[in-house]
């Protein structure tokens, strides 16, 4: 899981193959049916879809109108256990596309909870064939320099909104890749706490147009109720700490054009580490591999607003 060099990088991913659009499109459309989740023996999961009626945060319940489940039972409205960050981030009269999970005793709960409204489908579905256009369109030269402009895209928060990379236009980026389920101390975790130590040093240097953006390495997992509570769990103020995720051909995309290699390899997901400060213009002004940076280096080359 060690870091790799910057200009070794491009040329990893020259042998990928590109997806034809409409298969992709097909796949944008449907990966919130996706998942890696490992599964429990004797657990059983059904693709279900339906809108929020109601949400019980406090008993993490979620009332659900819910559409036929195949080769289970009919449509009706029910009461289903969720997530702490599931929970958090439903809204009532939202539609959502989940994994209906039922235990041996026949009690069931959701996970990989998306949104699933048609307009937010389009949009992140438009944003990442726009993404894989660019990147088949640059090719050999799909990495980004220092000095060049990040390519725009479109993914979920940790909140479940859709968010185009133009929303970060006018203020000054830090971003990086990371997964919640990273269990080596020194990469993801390590990343994060630096993230949230450049956050409050900025802060302290009076430096106001900063936004910190974490794209996650396992979109399949990492849905925005996942991201939700990593972020709570640490404590971290998302005002201006934003983690994304979406499709898993936008993420690997956006992998290729930031120089990021990512694989499951035995149900482990090795990868390279990269933070980037990226200006007001969009432009791409510093870059650390690995996780040995130190937060005030980067801080140190940040423009006060």
């Amino acid at each position: 899981m060690g870091t790799q060099s910057r200009r070794a990088v491009p040329a990893a991913y020259r042998k990928r193959n590109a997806a034809g659009t409409a298969r992709l499109l097909c796949f944008i459309l449907l990966f919130v049916g996706c998942s890696r989740q490992p599964e429990v023996p004797s657990e059983k999961r059904y693709p279900l879809t339906g809108e929020v009626v109601a949400v019980d945060r406090p008993h993490k319940l979620l009332t659900v109108r819910h559409n036929a489940v195949e080769g289970l039972m009919p449509g009706m409205t029910m009461d289903f256990p969720v997530s702490a960050g599931d929970a958090a981030v439903a809204r009532p009269g939202e539609h959502i596309r989940a994994d209906l999970v039922i235990d041996p005793s026949g009690a069931g709960r959701l996970e990989n909870i998306w949104p699933d409204d048609s307009a937010s489908r389009v949009e992140i579905a438009n944003g990442a064939l726009a993404l894989r256009q660019d990147t088949h369109d640059r090719g050999d030269g799909a990495y980004r320099e220092v000095g060049e402009n990040i390519p725009d895209f479109t993914l979920f928060d940790q909140a479940g909104r859709v968010v185009q990379s133009g929303r970060f236009r006018g203020k000054q980026i830090m971003l990086n890749f990371i997964y919640t389920r990273c269990p080596i101390a020194n990469m993801c975790p390590a990343s994060t706490a630096k993230m949230m130590a450049v956050q409050q040093l900025a802060r302290a240097a009076g430096i106001k147009n900063l936004e910190l953006v974490s794209i996650t390495l396992d979109p399949a997992y990492d849905t925005p109720g996942v991201l939700k509570e990593y972020a709570d769990i640490r404590g971290i103020d998302t005002g201006n700490f934003s983690f994304l995720t979406g499709p898993e051909p936008a993420i690997r995309d956006l992998l290729v054009q930031f120089g990021v290699i990512a694989e499951f390899q035995g149900g482990l997901l090795k990868h390279t580490l990269a933070t980037l400060l990226v200006d007001e213009r969009g432009r791409i002004i510093d870059r650390a591999d690995g996780s040995v940076w130190e937060p005030a280096d980067f801080v140190a080359k940040m423009h006060k607003s």
